[in-house]
């Protein structure tokens, strides 16, 4: 079966003389210094400098498409509910919806950011992506097309499929756990990777960065949130890091060309190494348990998508 997606250019790593470094991308906006998920934190990311934002979306009961990083209360509540609730982290902020956070993009100080949408598995495929393309077509851009500032992320072949179909004319990066599942849809001409830091950062997740690059894909990596996972990925020619602090990023890529800044950035530490330990085994544990229960990667990508 043939696939039809755009490239996107605009998302790409940028060259600021002599360097080629990844774009910063705010996970949920500025999470560190702000709730994640809320208009302060995007405005917050903007601020000091993210050229992205990167938001998880869900439906409420009554269909508005919200930003929320889990489906409840969402899912279970009304959209003239959610609107009463605030976060309970300060600054207390509202949920804010889809269309308003698309109406802020389209305000002069956030025209030129783009989007990198995390599309939650929670909620019915169909209401949900339908509901997104109702949302997106009702906010008129002021200049470029969404399609060239909107990058749609699901998480698997089948909901990739369905974005396709639903959402067309976007352009895609699969949000990928297994570098064997990744590896599985590369044959798809022009889709991107946005892949988990821990599970790329070993060998075969190294063979897979290279041969997504070798093909000309752009690979994202979240969540950035250590000066050591951020020096990673920009030796690993990443074309944008998802991070919970875009101020920390900008501030190592300014310093990059030092010696001392680059080699301290990579030093790994004794938490980070537990970490790797730990979520490599839990990642290859779920490939194991996917690969007795469903198949190898491949041919879930096939029963999919046909390729």
């Amino acid at each position: 079966m043939e696939y039809t997606l755009p490239e996107a250019p605009w998302a790409a790593a940028r060259h600021v003389k002599p360097k080629r470094l990844p774009q910063a991308i705010g996970h949920r906006g500025y999470s560190a210094a702000f709730p994640e998920n809320t208009m302060a934190a995007f405005r917050g990311a903007i601020e000091v400098g993210a050229t992205a934002l990167e938001a998880n979306l869900h439906l409420s009961r009554d269909g508005v498409v919200v930003i929320s990083h889990v489906s409840y209360p969402s899912s279970d509540c009304s959209w003239d509910d959610l609107s009463t609730l605030r976060t309970l982290r300060e600054p207390s902020q509202p949920m804010p919806r889809f269309v308003d956070f698309l109406g802020y993009l389209n305000e002069p100080v956030a025209e030129h950011v783009w989007l990198l949408l995390d599309i939650k598995t929670d909620d019915d495929t169909g209401e949900l992506l339908t509901a997104i393309a109702a949302a997106i077509a009702s906010v008129p851009t002021s200049k470029r097309p969404w399609t060239e500032r909107i990058m749609l992320g699901p998480w698997d072949a089948d909901w990739f499929a369905k974005c396709l179909r639903l959402v067309p004319g976007f352009p895609v990066a699969l949000i990928a756990f297994s570098p064997d599942y990744a590896s599985a849809m590369l044959p798809v001409p022009n889709l991107n990777f946005n892949l988990y830091n821990y599970s790329f950062a070993t060998s075969r997740g190294s063979r897979f960065i290279v041969s997504a690059k070798e093909n000309h894909r752009l690979v994202f990596s979240w969540s950035d949130n250590s000066d050591e996972l951020m020096s990673l990925s920009i030796r690993n020619h990443a074309d944008g890091v998802i991070t919970d602090d875009p101020l920390r990023f900008k501030e190592l890529c300014t310093q990059w060309d030092v010696k001392e800044v680059r080699e301290r950035a990579s030093q790994s530490t004794l938490k980070g190494t537990i970490l790797w330990i730990i979520i490599n085994a839990l990642v290859i544990l779920g490939e194991v348990v996917a690969y007795c229960i469903r198949g190898s990667p491949r041919s879930r990508v096939a029963k999919s998508i046909g390729i």
